[in-house]
């Protein structure tokens, strides 16, 4: 790969809102939709894959320096996010299997503190999504509409974060463990289609979208699912 801050067209001490702008700005004017040429786009994707996530991008920066090849970087940051990953995911269900028999109370207590609270801003997250796209596909290419669209990427990404720390606030009673990990997953479904639909702001490539809107429909069936299981657990 070419130096991706060549590519983008800006200096290694860009912040990450500058490297956003520049992106978005080139990959408009470089679109093969608008005359550009592929070639151009699949180097700007590339450059802003590895720039576009902090982490790739101090990791680039840190081997750079000391004459690491970039490839070498790219697959240290890779395999550390996966570690990451797998340690949350890890952490997730330890907490919710190694919790003692919680009394009926304690089931209670968490499904009003914390599925509750967690439904409503998945709900939140997923039902606007039909009409945000609706009214994006009128012109993709329109900034205001674009703005629109990613200005409920945004409010989306805060709500997850909130909807994250809430999980995490309580243990799964024993008695829902079960139903606490499939909570888990919705949030994780939810919060990977919005990292595909904000990668699909940033270069109009389809599969971004189609995998998003995927994602989410799959969220919501489970979603669904849960609301359904809840009644069972309230009843038992």
């Amino acid at each position: 790969m070419n130096n991706p801050y060549a590519e983008l067209g800006v200096t290694a001490q860009a912040t990450q809102a500058e490297l956003k702008a520049a992106y978005r700005r080139l990959v408009k004017q470089h679109h093969p939709d608008a005359g550009g040429d592929p070639e151009r786009i699949l180097a700007l994707n590339a450059a802003w894959e590895l720039l576009g996530d902090a982490e790739r991008r101090r990791q680039f920066d840190r081997q750079s320096a000391v004459g690491i090849g970039a490839s070498q970087a790219e697959g240290v940051a890779e395999a550390r996010r996966r570690g990451a990953r797998n340690a949350r995911a890890s952490q997730a269900a330890h907490a919710a299997s190694g919790q003692a028999a919680a009394a009926d109370d304690a089931l209670v207590h968490w499904l009003q503190t914390v599925y509750a609270p967690v439904d409503r801003q998945l709900g939140q997250v997923i039902n606007p999504f039909p009409a945000q796209l609706r009214a994006l596909s009128a012109d993709p290419y329109d900034d205001t509409l674009m703005e629109a669209f990613c200005a409920y990427i945004e409010t989306s990404q805060r709500k997850l974060e909130k909807v994250k720390d809430l999980y995490q606030s309580l243990p799964v009673p024993e008695g829902a463990r079960g139903f606490g990990l499939s909570l888990y997953h919705c949030l994780s479904e939810v919060e990977d289609a919005v990292t595909e639909l904000e990668r699909y702001t940033m270069g109009y490539v389809d599969s971004y979208l189609h995998d998003g809107r995927e994602m989410l429909r799959e969220a919501k069936q489970r979603r669904q699912r849960l609301q359904q299981e809840r009644r069972r657990l309230e009843i038992a």
